[in-house]
């Protein structure tokens, strides 16, 4: 018999080569939940709306016309941002002209241990990221994007949507594919929202980039059918939680389990998901997550992973390095994403490049 991360493997490499609204969604779109209409699209509201597409761009023109390029891609992304619609962009490593001070830790995504990445679902020169109400909303919103910027050439774009999309406790959460609630390790005020994710002053970085953010993006194909052949329990100690947020040590979801009493992992195992990616829940990770599901095929679903933060080696890269070796790793395969740059808002940041 197959391993689960065989079939995932095996699936990955033939590719490779070969709603409604509802409160949430309507106060997102309004910037409540303490987050005004100052905030960027990506930031904005404790929960993300319920639907999206992610689009990942190269330019299609001369080298020269690159920031005319972008210029033309910020005003037919801010033209999509409004209605019931929310949208952003934002540049990969290899979407800055050749001489321009770029973002300092900008790469291109790296491959991790474990990774099978797709050279046709990863990285690219620009991302577009258009949130909405409604499967149809987005479409629509991403197909006048497009039309509207000849200057470039889609190279991936997956659809995703966030079942049970709804606030607890100032933190927006949804059900993943292997039907646990995800969003409980975000903050819960607008405050601490941005400053997990926004550059500020002293960095480090270019000043234009103040305010911008980096963003990750992770196409992760979850195994589920194997998944669903263990039982609830099984399950629940993988993860270090319960389907519904609790810890397994019965401290409610909101507040903070005592890791420190259970040194042996005796009641969350020490391999568990979230104790591998935060061991001390006093100081979580510094960044934002906002994924979505998606589902391609009834053998090809799982997650658009996306987080954002102000500094990628402290944020997702430390995350992500804690992770090896956790008991989840045999459910999934990430073939796909990368490495993006989101500009503060406005077209001030690309008088910078020009």
């Amino acid at each position: 018999m197959r391993s689960r991360r065989g079939v995932l493997r095996t699936s990955a490499a033939a590719a490779v080569g070969v709603g409604a609204l509802g409160v949430v969604g309507a106060a997102a779109l309004r910037g409540e939940s303490g987050h005004g209409k100052w905030t960027p699209a990506h930031l904005r509201g404790a929960v993300p709306l319920p639907y999206a597409q992610v689009v990942s761009l190269d330019l299609a023109t001369s080298e020269k016309h690159r920031v005319d390029a972008l210029r033309a891609a910020c005003r037919s992304v801010a033209a999509a941002d409004g209605g019931h619609t929310a949208a952003w962009m934002a540049l990969g490593a290899d979407g800055f002209p050749q001489v321009a001070d770029a973002p300092r830790q900008l790469k291109r995504m790296p491959t991790f241990a474990g990774d099978v990445l797709d050279p046709a679902q990863s990285h690219g020169d620009l991302l577009l990221h258009i949130t909405g109400t409604s499967a149809r909303a987005v479409s629509d919103a991403t197909g006048r994007t497009l039309r509207a910027l000849p200057q470039w050439d889609v190279r991936w774009r997956p659809d995703g949507h966030r079942p049970e999309n709804h606030t607890e406790q100032g933190r927006g959460l949804a059900r993943n594919p292997f039907h646990f609630a995800e969003g409980y390790g975000n903050p819960d005020t607008p405050t601490e929202t941005t400053e997990r994710a926004t550059i500020k002053a002293g960095q480090g970085e270019p000043v234009w980039a103040v305010g911008g953010s980096y963003q990750v993006i992770r196409i992760i194909r979850l195994a589920t059918n194997f998944w669903d052949r263990d039982t609830v329990h099984q399950q629940e100690r993988i993860i270090g939680r319960r389907r519904d947020g609790r810890w397994l040590d019965g401290t409610p979801s909101t507040e903070q389990p005592a890791f420190g009493a259970d040194p042996q992992g005796k009641i969350t195992p020490l391999d568990s998901h979230v104790r591998k990616a935060t061991p001390d829940r006093r100081n979580p990770p510094p960044l934002v997550r906002r994924g979505y599901n998606y589902q391609r095929a009834a053998d090809d679903q799982g997650l658009i992973f996306s987080c954002f933060q102000r500094d990628l080696a402290h944020g997702f890269e430390a995350v992500q390095h804690r992770l090896q070796g956790e008991a989840m790793a045999k459910y999934t395969l990430t073939v796909g994403g990368g490495y993006f740059f989101v500009p503060p808002p406005g077209e001030n940041w690309l008088q910078a490049l020009a």
